[in-house]
């Protein structure tokens, strides 16, 4: 949810602030799934909020002091006798004699893995006491390069753009590699080392991006007589900059700027204490069960995983059995609750303190959030423009009349469908004799859509789940992978540190065996260190001048995080389809990013992407797990290897469009709040942002929410991450992922051939050109015309299939 999740979440590179900003807000470059679990957690389902959801002895990093005389010589041993697949996915951007000069090398500093050369981040040794003197000695060292740049810059390519991104690209993976393990590996020390730097980082970004002699030479670039020799790359990357660095304040006069500056801080400031409150009061709330009747209905997964948090909190005699249980509202425990749980109290009091998370007391998000709308306001008419959706448009295919435009036509094609499933679920329940036929409430939905549907389309979401486990998910991904790009992905445990023992490492390469890319994947919840969601996010990008051997561009290295079912007992991981669909999801954003052959490293993989446009790959490929082939092939039941019935697999097909029009209007409900909050909300009249929830629900949603529903205060898409007033991309990207996937079904799912052939078409123009050209260009390039709206509301039942 999301870029990716997922990142946030626009995307351009605008001398490091955009996309260093999104490490802050999203974990690195993260490009994460959307939408909140209470009507979105059905087979459609793509969230942070909803899951979708013998290791080998892992090698320690390789310490090669960056600032070592011995450097050169430590890192060619290491190369020879480690690393069989690194010939050009070296990080290191800054030379050895230039970082001596600046920084004292004092023991603490030189052993600092943070400052290290390496191939791969440490992220095993990487510690909270690193954070504040890794981070500012580097800088320390980067002040240094940009006072160099901008005395020497001339508005050409390796004078300029050249030096910039090794500026850019050393900040962007060293600080990501910080903000990645705050994600999952969370320490109140760790936090607070962030916070106390944060600021530091901030004013050097600041800095960066409102860089006058940067900001000239660009434009000098523009203005010369050979722009119109550049490559169509290059001039976006021009380009970008230049909107950026006006974006970020360089046009104005002193004390403006000093405000704007001020704005910036605390923006950053706030988005982090709203990440914070909300992983504290997610955490915060435990509820032990002791009495196995008040769990009636929860999945043995379930009752697993609650006697597994039972004994993380102490109860260490817990079993799934005979508990205690513990609920807590982590994704995969609130959600089995929501849908499973017959005891309606319960889903009651867990609903409720699901939807008031950080509304209340030290953890009270209420008013960050009205800081940061007012900030936002305050931050937009600096910049001449008129609200904040102004601001965030001007980085994005749409404008806010565009946006706005399409959710309304998709409200009304999603508004009768989605009255008529509410009014499904009150004869289906009435018809079960439930009490609360007549008047069902949010905490009902789940439950007795779980329930239609299971009798409508005889389909147990827990019964699939041993068709679905995680090794055999895997090896089906990657063989579509295979099949569609011509890649083949190997396991390459052991050759990069890893955080987690449960995440494991791959090696991607092309048709001939060369290695092109790297990823980790991190798949299994762990509540009390990694936060809630799905996310991809980017280790380091494609690169030519980064490239360690000056010839072969520097691979790019991705992560992909969830928050799956962990393995219980003797079973391995054993998913539900929702998982399925989210792994495939954020595997669409690494592939993006992993494939590309863009050697621009400021426009390579998912950088200088339209953020309404990144969502495009991940969307596109959920639609593999209803394709037939691809599914009975990852269906395997993990004990007696049969294949998932036939007719099962028709009926996961049917169930495709179950409630698609409350599902639909639930996004529009998020991407129509977030466009209000953001153009016509102004902080501190009359009206509260929970009333403006409430004004824009009473179009979007056919029951409307509680009147003490804060949902918006753990609504971290736009205030702590990458979405702000750019919600309505989840929407664009699905119409522009939709119409993509119809030129398989123009094909011929079932022809061979033309699928290789339309994959490859899709490889080497949506995944391959990166940021490098305009993403209308790009899609034109490969679908033949302009996007349509039409695949999507036919996939989605709310169209007819002739139509």
């Amino acid at each position: 949810m999301g870029i990716i999740r997922h990142l946030p979440k626009g995307v351009l590179l605008n001398t490091i602030f955009v996309l260093v900003n999104m490490l802050m807000a999203s974990t690195s470059f993260s490009l994460s799934r959307s939408v909140h679990p209470i009507l979105k957690c059905t087979p459609f389902s793509s969230s942070p909020y909803c899951p979708r959801f013998a290791p080998k002895v892992l090698l320690k990093s390789h310490t090669c002091p960056l600032w070592s005389s011995s450097f050169s010589f430590c890192l060619q041993t290491f190369h020879r006798s480690t690393s069989p697949y690194l010939s050009s996915s070296s990080f290191s951007s800054i030379s050895p004699p230039s970082m001596a000069s600046s920084v004292p090398a004092d023991d603490d500093i030189e052993s600092n893995p943070l400052l290290q050369d390496f191939d791969f981040p440490p992220f095993d040794v990487v510690e909270a006491k690193h954070v504040r003197p890794g981070i500012r000695a580097l800088l320390k060292k980067l002040e240094s390069d940009l006072d160099e740049l901008e005395k020497k810059v001339e508005p050409s390519w390796p004078k300029l753009v050249e030096p910039l991104e090794k500026i850019v690209d050393r900040l962007y993976v060293v600080w990501g590699v910080v903000n990645h393990l705050k994600a999952v590996k969370d320490t109140a020390e760790l936090r607070a080392a962030i916070e106390e730097v944060q600021p530091e980082k901030v004013k050097f970004q600041l800095r960066l991006g409102q860089s006058k002699p940067i900001y000239n030479a660009f434009k000098a670039i523009k203005e010369s007589p050979d722009w119109k020799l550049l490559s169509e790359a290059r001039k976006r990357i021009v380009d970008a900059q230049i909107k950026e660095a006006v974006l970020n304040g360089v046009s104005l006069e002193d004390d403006k700027r000093e405000q704007f500056n001020k704005i910036e801080q605390e923006l950053e400031r706030l988005s982090q204490k709203f990440s914070e409150n909300v992983l504290d009061a997610t955490k915060k709330f435990e509820k032990l069960i002791t009495d196995r009747k008040e769990i009636d209905g929860l999945p043995a997964t379930a009752l697993g995983l609650a006697a597994q948090s039972a004994v993380s909190k102490g109860h260490e005699n817990a079993t799934a059995e005979n508990g205690p249980w513990m609920i807590t509202l982590d994704a995969p425990s609130f959600i089995s609750v929501m849908q499973h749980a017959r005891n309606r109290a319960l889903r009651e009091e867990v609903y409720r303190a699901y939807i008031t998370r950080a509304s209340s007391g030290d953890l009270d998000n209420t008013p960050v959030i009205n800081q940061i709308l007012k900030l936002r306001l305050e931050k937009a008419n600096l910049l001449n423009y008129n609200n904040y959706a102004e601001v965030s448009m001007a980085t994005k295919m749409a404008t806010v009349d565009k946006a706005e435009e399409l959710l309304e036509k998709l409200r009304s094609a999603s508004w009768n469908a989605a009255v008529q499933d509410v009014e499904d679920l009150k004869s289906y329940s009435k018809s079960q004799g439930a009490p609360e036929a007549d008047n069902l409430s949010h905490w009902d939905m789940s439950f007795w859509s779980e329930r239609l549907r299971e009798s409508k389309y005889d389909i147990n979401e827990e019964e699939l789940r041993p068709y679905f486990s995680f090794s055999k998910v895997m090896d089906g991904l990657f063989n579509l992978a295979k099949i569609l790009f011509g890649i083949d992905i190997e396991p390459a445990d052991g050759l990069a540190p890893v955080w987690n023992k449960d995440v494991r490492f791959y090696c991607v390469k092309d048709s001939s065996g060369s290695p092109i890319a790297y990823f980790y994947f991190d798949p299994y919840s762990r509540p009390s260190e990694k936060r809630g969601g799905a996310w991809m996010g980017e280790v380091v990008s494609r690169s030519r001048v980064l490239s360690q051997n000056g010839t072969t561009s520097r691979l790019p290295i991705a992560h992909m995080v969830c928050n799956q079912t962990p393995p219980f007992g003797d079973k391995p991981s054993l998913m539900t389809f929702r998982e399925v669909e989210t792994v495939f999801h954020e595997f669409g954003h690494a592939l993006q990013h992993m494939l590309t052959k863009q050697d621009e490293g400021l426009v390579a993989g998912i950088r200088g992407i339209e953020w309404d446009a990144v969502e495009l790959p991940s969307q596109f490929m959920e639609n593999w797990c209803y394709h037939r082939d691809t599914l009975m092939s990852i269906a395997k039941h993990y004990q007696t290897g049969e294949s998932l019935p036939e007719e099962v697999y028709m009926k996961l097909l049917a169930a495709r469009t179950f409630r698609a029009g409350s599902l639909s209007l639930r996004q529009i409900k998020f991407a129509s709040l977030d466009l209000e909050l953001h153009t016509k909300y102004i902080p501190d009249r009359s009206e509260s942002v929970y009333d403006v929830d409430q004004r824009v629900s009473r179009k979007t949603q056919v029951i409307p929410p509680l009147p003490e529903d804060r949902f918006l205060c753990a609504f971290s898409h736009i205030f702590a991450g990458g979405y702000a007033a750019g919600y309505y991309s989840y929407k664009w990207a699905e119409v522009l992922s939709a119409d993509a996937f119809s030129a398989f079904e123009d094909a011929g799912l079932e022809d061979n051939k033309a699928v290789k052939e339309t994959g490859h078409k899709f490889r080497e123009t949506i995944l391959a050109l990166g940021g490098g050209k305009a993403p209308l260009e790009v899609f034109v390039e490969f679908r033949g015309r302009e996007p349509s709206p039409e695949a999507l509301l036919r996939h989605n039942g709310l169209l007819p299939a002739t139509a």
